[in-house]
């Protein structure tokens, strides 16, 4: 009769090194949380999605960090190659599949000029703040797709002209 070892589940040495959790890296970025309602109900979904997500994805492993980055000077833009506000990505990858924008009053207020910000597209139909179940299957595609890797940068990035507009108008109302 052979023997049959077990772990102890304890987490010592005994049973070997602990696994080593995959990362899951989630960048939010926004132009404005204090007023703009788009921003701010964004961050409300991603926030709901992750908590309702985190269960799933520690027990098969995965480890969240949620990075909120004020996208607040032009040279924040051009650093993360914003493209809309506000946008999300996932290990690198922006987790809208269709991009559209639409005027946002709140952030043409911030700055006096006209400003449109990311409309979210889900199953056809369009939304200000993106439906936390398109967060959640962003999510779950970029950990079951297999690829850990970030999204490389955009060598060809340039500042949209939307953008553009948005931070010299800030930059006059503030002056």
């Amino acid at each position: 009769m052979s023997k049959v070892s077990s772990c102890c589940s304890c987490g010592s040495e005994c049973c070997g090194p602990a696994p080593t959790k995959k990362k899951i890296e989630i960048d939010f970025l926004y132009l404005d949380l204090s007023t703009c309602g788009r921003c701010q109900g964004t961050e409300t979904n991603l926030d709901e999605a992750i908590r309702e997500v985190s269960s799933v994805l520690e027990a098969a492993g995965y480890e969240v960090t949620l990075n909120r980055i004020h996208i607040d000077t032009k040279e924040l833009a051009l650093k993360h190659q914003f493209v809309s506000s506000p946008t999300i990505r996932v290990n690198g990858r922006d987790i809208a599949m269709e991009f559209k924008e639409s005027l946002c009053q709140d952030c043409g207020d911030l700055c006096g000029d006209t400003v449109e910000c990311r409309v979210w597209i889900s199953d056809g139909v369009e939304y200000n703040e993106p439906p936390k179940s398109m967060i959640v299957n962003a999510i779950l595609k970029e950990v079951y797709s297999g690829s850990a890797a970030p999204q490389d940068k955009n060598e060809n990035y340039v500042l949209p002209e939307n953008l553009a507009r948005f931070f010299m108008g800030k930059e006059k109302s503030e002056a």
